[in-house]
């Protein structure tokens, strides 16, 4: 890939330092800071990403799945990583890596314990998940007697981490239903601490967790959406990392009446000049910003969608707009944001930026 692709996602190596320091202002100095970099760094580009954290300081980095983490390790990425969905198929590529896996059961567990016995390996770090109420993955209450008998029975493994998720920490409305949450991660986890005899690294919050519950930070927090300028406090304005830039490929002068795109969806009025650009949905613009729905930035104006979006390019209504092919078209990043996006498109930033695919180059701006 070369820096002046048509289309490119730069990434602010000074927005997503400040946005760094943000989040750690707000944790006490022994709080360990772990930062989610699962789904390419939530669009952003794995590899680039967690080398960007990795300078900054962050103390943990987590993926989804262990091919993630087995990408960042090949790529020189040396920090703990913690393998949210480890699975059991790829327990022997965790152990040679040195990856931590998140043991959601008994079934898990004893498979692991298995390849470690085979190895001849003892005290294996694993952090052990808890569902709280969020009622996706990890031991129940009425599990624990079981976890922590087997926990003692078997050397081949040590438990680093004791965590859980909140399901609702960026609504206020739900608060109630966080601070249980809260409080069963400090009443279950000090069960299992008292049972197995030794205190692990406790960690249930996530990004807003972090802003709006930090007296429960506990040893490690989870910083994911947070990193990338996206806040749960509707007073912090946090810098957006990522912004997808293309340039214009050509530039077309249609009369009253002509149409554009598939479906003919777009109509000209009496001089209407198009541009187009090349991303589509097939680079996670989605067609329901089409037909004028969304506008982007062009030389200071904003330009709307004309049209259906297509799944290598869309069109642009930039009449009136001095431009020329080869002219910067922001689709988002300050201007207009993805949050703005998300809520044209009823979702929120995570979908959009996770949509990117690989094919659109990744920029570190310093």
């Amino acid at each position: 890939m070369i820096e002046d692709d048509f289309s490119r996602l730069e990434l602010s190596l000074k927005a997503a330092t400040e946005n760094f320091r943000y989040f750690r202002s707000l944790l006490e100095p022994q709080t360990k800071l772990l930062v989610l970099v699962k789904a390419n760094a939530y669009g952003h580009g794995g590899v680039e990403f967690a080398a960007m954290m990795q300078r900054a300081g962050a103390d943990y980095l987590a993926v989804a799945y262990p091919v993630e983490g087995l990408e960042l390790r090949r790529n020189g990425i040396s920090l703990p990583i913690l393998v949210l969905t480890a699975g059991t198929d790829f327990y022997p590529e965790i152990i040679k890596t040195r990856m931590e896996p998140s043991i959601p059961n008994l079934v898990s567990l004893k498979k692991l314990v298995g390849i470690l016995r085979e190895k001849g390996l003892r005290d294996y770090p694993v952090h052990i998940k808890l569902d709280t109420g969020m009622h996706r993955l990890g031991f129940m209450e009425d599990e624990l007697p079981e976890l922590i008998e087997y926990l003692n029975q078997n050397p081949e493994v040590r438990v680093k981490g004791l965590f859980s998720h909140l399901c609702v920490a960026d609504e206020p409305d739900q608060d109630a239903f966080t601070r249980e949450q809260l409080h069963l991660f400090e009443e279950r986890t000090q069960r299992i601490m008292d049972g197995i005899g030794y205190r692990p690294m406790r960690h249930i919050l996530n990004s807003a967790g972090i802003e709006r519950f930090p007296q429960y930070q506990f040893d490690m927090v989870r910083l994911g959406i947070g990193i990338y300028g996206i806040s749960a406090l509707p007073e912090v304005h946090l810098a957006p990392v990522a912004s997808l830039k293309v340039k214009i490929l050509q530039i077309k002068h249609l009369t009253k009446g002509d149409t554009v795109g598939y479906g003919r969806w777009g109509k000209a009025a009496e001089g209407t000049t198009i541009a187009t650009i090349p991303v589509g949905y097939a680079d996670g613009i989605d067609r329901h910003l089409g037909r004028g729905a969304a506008s982007f930035s062009l030389n200071g104006h904003r330009v709307p969608t004309i049209g259906n979006i297509c799944m290598d390019m869309c069109m642009l209504d930039v009449t009136g707009v001095p431009c020329a092919v080869g002219d910067t078209v922001t689709v988002f990043g300050e201007d207009p944001t993805v949050s703005e996006l998300a809520r044209i498109l009823g979702t929120i930033p995570y979908e959009i930026l996770a949509s990117i695919p690989r094919r659109i180059h990744r920029l570190v701006i310093r």
